[in-house]
């Protein structure tokens, strides 16, 4: 068995398209070959089953609060992908406490399948528990559209990573755009103010071009790998998740979804006081 790889899925802002990236990713890496589980790391406003088609009973509300256990609530997606689905509507979950947090963690470990990837699909914002999800991740990819907004709040979220966390584990999804060459410049642009102003050097992945398939796909609640496989953004799905398979392993990578545990309970976020 290959060594577990954890892929973050973030975006500074809602509404870039970070859960379509998050769905597609997983189905385009399971139909690939490899064994993976998507995790709706959004505790507050789920919406990754939506993506995927799929009608659940049970959410992550449920492992929190005890009443189910993780392997009870994960249910399976097209491509077989797992998926752990987040807690729709649910205020507090957006917000958990240190406490909340280690039994959520702990949970994991009863989760006894083997994966290759479990890509975790990050709430929107920097609030404790999405810097504490992506800090336990190998890798985390940053959405950003070609927007003034997207722009602002993606390089937000990269500067809490890197100069609060020391986590510099970085690349970008450009979303959205006319053509490659669009998400290239997108990349140097940002580089060059992480370069600058934070002594990073930020990734690059590969650019989602903008396909009216995507929004057709969201309308029937499928993803666009399985409702156009041959459109351009699955094309582009399928590219991307050639580049993450690319991605070296990370020092410290062994064993199952109990790294992706020790990495939780071993690197809670400083809180910032002011």
């Amino acid at each position: 068995m290959s060594d577990l790889k954890i892929i973050g899925i973030a975006s500074g802002k809602g509404g870039v398209g970070k859960t379509t990236i998050s769905a597609n990713l997983a189905v385009a890496l399971a139909d690939a070959g490899n064994r993976v589980m998507l995790f709706d790391g959004d505790l507050g406003l789920a919406n990754a089953q939506l993506a995927l088609g799929i009608k659940v009973d049970y959410n992550f509300s449920h492992v929190i609060s005890g009443e189910k256990t993780l392997s009870e609530i994960v249910v399976r997606g097209p491509s077989d992908i797992y998926v752990v689905p987040g807690a729709s509507g649910i205020g507090k979950m957006a917000d958990l406490g240190e406490a909340e947090l280690q039994g959520m963690i702990q949970s994991f470990s009863e989760f006894k399948e083997p994966l290759d990837y479990l890509i975790v699909d990050a709430a929107a914002g920097i609030s404790l528990a999405v810097i504490t999800f992506l800090k336990a991740c190998h890798q985390t990819l940053i959405v950003v559209r070609d927007e003034p907004s997207s722009i602002a709040d993606a390089y937000g979220i990269i500067k809490v990573l890197v100069t609060e966390q020391n986590y510099t584990q970085l690349s970008l999804i450009p979303n959205g755009v006319p053509d490659q060459r669009s998400g290239e410049l997108l990349h140097r642009r940002l580089n060059a103010v992480c370069l600058k102003f934070l002594n990073l050097e930020l990734g690059y992945t590969y650019s989602i071009e903008s396909d009216e398939m995507i929004t057709e796909a969201a309308r029937k609640y499928l993803p666009v790998m399985k409702h156009a496989p041959g459109s351009s953004a699955a094309r582009d799905f399928r590219k991307l998740a050639k580049e993450v398979v690319t991605f070296p392993p990370q020092q410290g990578a062994s064993g199952g979804l109990q790294f992706f545990i020790e990495r939780m309970l071993n690197t809670q976020p400083e809180v910032q006081n002011g």
